[in-house]
């Protein structure tokens, strides 16, 4: 047990500790802390910034806008694709506008919701625009895919209604609703930081790192990117914690 915990720790640290000895060299030879700062610099910014706590309304107040947006877009996409699916009518009208949404940049939605929305709820708007053609071409193509061999079987033993969908349809869409989370949770965070930059509400991280640019303070700027970095990464992994632990307590018939 003590191998393996070790050998892990060994593969979370080494990595870390090699690039930033890649950064401290980088650094060292730009010499010039207002474009490279040090991560040393950096790690003491983000010290003080730490006890603050506008720091941490900050961050709870951005994650509070992703995950409405996160919600709200999984909903939606997962109602337009039983729409989509079902209705072919729904499917002519919808889908052209869906794959609008998906073509089109983040930042041209960004100007254009802030035309109609108040700046605490672009980002959330925006996440839920992000995700919304992620989760609906997940699961349309799960939909899509489901054995139609099943489903006579299950007809040919009279299944109801709700013991279909619990044996044969949702087991069948799981991996694509896992697959268009995982992704919508990455674009959903991405998306909504990038949305306060540029229409900055009062707190927020995206206001942070456009306080902290416009200030040109480089090592202040640094920490909140460091901030996005293990937040995003904290998120995916509880998102795949918690989806292999439903996936292994899932009952098996």
């Amino acid at each position: 047990m003590s191998d393996k915990f070790g050998k892990r720790c060994l593969k979370i640290l080494l990595p870390l500790a090699f690039w930033l000895g890649v950064w401290q060299f980088v650094a060292d030879t730009v010499g010039f802390p207002l474009l490279l700062p040090t991560p040393l610099s950096v790690g003491r910014e983000l010290m003080e910034l730490s006890v603050t706590g506008a720091f941490w309304r900050s961050i709870f107040s951005s994650l509070g806008r992703v995950f409405f947006g996160l919600v709200l877009g999984c909903a939606l996409g997962s109602v337009l694709a039983l729409l989509t699916w079902r209705l072919p009518l729904a499917d002519l009208l919808l889908s052209p506008a869906i794959r609008v949404i998906r073509a089109t940049p983040v930042v041209s939605f960004i100007l254009l919701v802030y035309l109609w929305v108040t700046r605490k709820n672009i980002p959330g708007c925006i996440a839920t625009l992000m995700v919304l053609p992620i989760v609906w071409s997940s699961l349309r193509t799960g939909l899509e895919s489901v054995d139609k061999k099943l489903l006579e079987m299950a007809k040919a033993y009279r299944f109801g209604r709700l013991k279909t969908i619990r044996l044969i349809w949702l087991p069948s869409l799981r991996p694509f609703l896992d697959s268009g989370l995982s992704t919508g949770l990455g674009l959903a965070w991405k998306s909504g930081i990038a949305a306060e930059v540029i229409c900055p509400p009062r707190y927020a991280i995206g206001t942070e790192l456009s306080k902290a640019k416009t200030a040109l303070q480089s090592p202040k700027l640094y920490a909140w990117t460091v901030v996005i970095i293990v937040l995003s990464l904290a998120l995916e992994a509880a998102l795949q914690k918690i989806l292999s632990f439903q996936k292994s307590g899932a009952p098996s018939s």
